[in-house]
């Protein structure tokens, strides 16, 4: 009894958190079961490691037949910068062939699933719409359905939590690869999970592909990454920490129009926003009448910087549409005017919708993220049978 009480206080003592077991790590445990005898491709980059960091490549190499790879935007190492196309090259750790799907196809050709049996997707997500390695999964399994292979996912934590569902719809006329599925910009869905849902409500295809999920072990909603004992491995030149994906979906969105705004990259990515025009007091005021608990915004030139506790129970999405409408308001809507067309397509991509600029002038920002609640409700409903944790 005595031992017992003192294994379940040992965490508290030390600290130390439950480490989650990652697909990658149950798929190890079984002996690779699911894979035995087939030949395997696997859509993978840096992030795609087991719990003790070892690349997911490597293992699959040494334990299966493994015999092509296929890598998303910013390639196989996590180093190319946001929209530049990644070419086909050998990896130097596997000596095989790492297909593009960030170049001239975004989805794996029947030429590049010719060896293969089954498709394996294996990396780390942030937990937001418009980051593109859901859209690789889900032209992943677009491709697979077509071809007649299997589609296996290696399940991961959703860095957010699985309880945080939040933000924007997008339109049918929006989807894009910076918006591939119709869920809230900040969904609280494993890969797998997103995988399930995509496949039974063929988003992507009228025919359902051979789908299976390997689970995670120990991942429960309310984890942010910084629950999960796990190492983080930076996801894009952009995504540096674990924390990162908070900020990226508080300033990402009004960062992507024109305007000169400054949103830390190069130094805190995301974590900040300003701009020369910018009146910072009067943003902050807005922002704090908002009461996002657990988000602080601390007085910067022309802006302000952000610090945001992983728990916080402030909404992140609402956050963003404070800051957009302030922004406009400042700039009496020339944050518009000013932004290239090409600015303002992968904006309206991103946003889901180009009525936006429209509503900030009509509507006040607690409305327009009011006006979300009905879609952000059935969503949650829709998403329960698909929910594996």
């Amino acid at each position: 009894m005595r031992s017992f009480i003192l294994f379940l206080m040992l965490p508290l003592i030390t600290g130390v958190h439950a480490q989650v077991e990652l697909g990658i790590d149950v798929l190890a445990s079984h002996g690779y079961d699911l894979l035995k005898g087939k030949r395997v491709g696997l859509v993978t980059n840096q992030t795609g490691v087991n719990k003790d960091g070892v690349k997911t490549r490597v293992l699959l190499h040494k334990n299966v037949h493994l015999v092509a790879l296929y890598t998303p935007e910013h390639g196989l190492d996590g180093t190319e910068r946001a929209g530049k196309y990644v070419q086909t090259r050998k990896d130097p750790v596997t000596g095989l062939t790492a297909y593009s799907l960030y170049g001239p196809t975004r989805k794996p050709t029947p030429e590049m699933l010719a060896s293969i049996d089954v498709l394996v997707y294996d990396m780390q997500d942030i937990g937001c719409r418009s980051y593109t390695y859901v859209s690789t999964m889900a032209r992943c399994m677009e491709a697979c359905a077509e071809n007649g292979k299997e589609f296996l996912v290696l399940d991961r934590p959703n860095p957010l939590g699985g309880d945080r569902v939040e933000g924007m719809p997008i339109e049918e006329k929006w989807i894009s690869f910076v918006g591939q599925l119709p869920v809230p910009y900040v969904h609280g869905m494993t890969v797998g999970e997103l995988a399930l849902m995509a496949n039974a409500k063929r988003w992507m295809t009228p025919k359902e592909c051979k789908l299976q999920i390997v689970k995670m072990r120990g991942w429960k909603r309310p984890m942010a990454w910084t629950d999960t004992g796990l190492r983080w491995v930076q996801t894009s030149p952009n995504i540096p920490r674990a924390m990162s994906p908070f900020y990226y979906v508080t300033t990402g969105v009004t960062g992507s129009l024109g305007g000169g705004f400054d949103i830390g990259i190069g130094s805190i990515p995301f974590e900040m926003i300003s701009a020369g025009w910018m009146n910072g007091e009067r943003l902050i005021s807005l922002l704090r009448s908002g009461k996002f608990g657990g988000i602080a915004f601390e007085k910067i030139p022309h802006g302000t910087r952000l610090r945001i506790d992983p728990h916080a129970s402030g909404n992140l999405c609402a956050v963003a549409l404070y800051i957009l409408w302030e922004a406009n308001r400042q700039s009496k809507g020339r944050i518009f005017a000013r932004s290239s067309s090409d600015q303002l397509d992968i904006f309206y991509k991103v946003y889901g919708s180009n009525r936006i600029r429209s509503e900030l002038n009509k509507r006040s920002a607690a409305e327009i993220v009011r006006s979300w609640q009905p879609f952000i409700e059935k969503f949650r409903k829709d998403r329960q049978p698909f929910l594996l944790y």
